[in-house]
Order: C-alpha cells, then sequence, then structure tokens
C-alpha cells in the first residue's frame, strides 16, 4: 500500500509499473478522473502519437489476412 508523504509525492510499487508498462525515465500525464481515481498515462511523442490516428481503422488480423491471400 503507497501512502501520500507530506510533500504530496507517491511511491508507486514496481510490480504496477510493469504491469502497466512503464518504467523509471517515461515520460507521464497524472489526471484526475473523478473521486478517488487517479490516472497516470505514459506521454506518446512523434511517430508512435502520429499512427495512432490509424487505431481502430481496421478488425484486428485484417491486414494479416489480406497478406495471406496474397502469398497464396
Amino acid at each position: 500500500m503507497s501512502k501520500i508523504s507530506g510533500k504530496n509525492q507517491v511511491t508507486l510499487p514496481v510490480e504496477t509499473l510493469h504491469a502497466a508498462g512503464l518504467a523509471a525515465g517515461d515520460e507521464v500525464t497524472i489526471e484526475a478522473e473523478g473521486p478517488d481515481r487517479i490516472v497516470v498515462r505514459r506521454v506518446r511523442r512523434g511517430l508512435d502519437r502520429a499512427l495512432e490516428v490509424f487505431d481502430g481503422l481496421y478488425e484486428p488480423g485484417y491486414l494479416a489476412g489480406l497478406r495471406a491471400e496474397e502469398r497464396a
């Protein structure tokens, strides 16, 4: 269990960071999402952020299916 310090700092458990795919040195944003909920998100820059516009464009596996048809 973590505790908020007098300087408003919180130490995050290593297991939680690993499960979220976060590591020391990652840039993050921290936002309140209502009472009792704070969300930490990695800041995406450059190419990763630009490529997000394509998320959800095709169903999962659709492009792999097209490639398989081309090889057949």
